[in-house]
């Protein structure tokens, strides 16, 4: 039996490049955590206890693939770069033990959660959500996927942004509160996760605004690193 006619064409999938392959990641969502790393909780102005993780979405088609500028967004005037660890998952599930976690990954990368912080703020005081400041178009540029069955699951290493050549944010992934095997066990207690997904980690302190013109460049050491211009 034929696959049914759509009454409008099907939308392309997204597809992240993978290091040293000609495959490709297709990506079904993206989950991001909120105040992953204390520093960073406290800078945002809030206690950096170790409260259960909430986590937020962007789209997938929200994904800015490495050698691609972003172009500043419409409606705001305080866009922020947060550096982040990203996962790929090959396997998912509900209620994924802690233990087994880290048997869904894929691979790993780098990207920035980029946030029109001043629309995030007047949400925030609204309490409604948060799409309008997180889920906008470019707003999540990617490095390619580097497989795990090449560097492991890093539990530590340097994550780092520079905006212009000058280094901003400074921090180790093992200062996260909720560590990857942790994120992933929580989140599929709210949803059940499937090959494709991605997860961005949060970010650690020395979050900035940018401004048409500025050269961003992040990476995690022993990971991968990405290069964006604001346009």
């Amino acid at each position: 039996m034929s696959d049914p006619a759509t009454v409008i064409p099907l939308p392309k999938p997204v597809l992240l490049p993978v290091d040293g392959s000609d495959e490709r990641f297709p990506v079904r969502r993206i989950y991001c955590v909120g105040r992953n790393y204390a520093d960073h909780a406290i800078e945002m102005g809030h206690d950096p206890s170790r409260e259960p993780p909430f986590f937020f979405q962007k789209n997938a088609e929200n994904l800015l693939p490495p050698g691609s500028a972003f172009p500043y967004p419409p409606l705001s005037n305080d866009v922020h770069y947060e550096v982040e660890c990203v996962l790929a998952l090959k396997s998912g599930g509900a209620n994924i033990q802690a233990e087994l976690a880290l048997d869904c990954i894929y691979g790993y990368g780098v990207g920035i959660d980029f946030t029109r912080r001043d629309l995030q703020g007047e949400a925030k005081k609204l309490g409604r959500p948060w799409e309008v400041a997180k889920a906008f178009e470019h707003s999540a540029p990617v490095s390619a996927i580097v497989p795990a069955s090449r560097i492991g699951h890093p539990g530590e290493g340097r994550i780092w942004l520079e905006q212009n050549g000058k280094r901003v944010q400074d921090g180790d992934l093992n200062q996260m509160i909720w560590k990857v095997p942790e994120i992933i066990a929580e989140l599929s207690k709210l949803f059940v996760l499937a090959p494709g997904d991605v997860v961005m980690t949060g970010t650690p302190a020395g979050v900035g605004a940018v401004a048409k013109g500025d050269r961003i460049t992040c990476g995690i050491d022993g990971v991968a690193t990405l290069s964006v211009e604001v346009i």
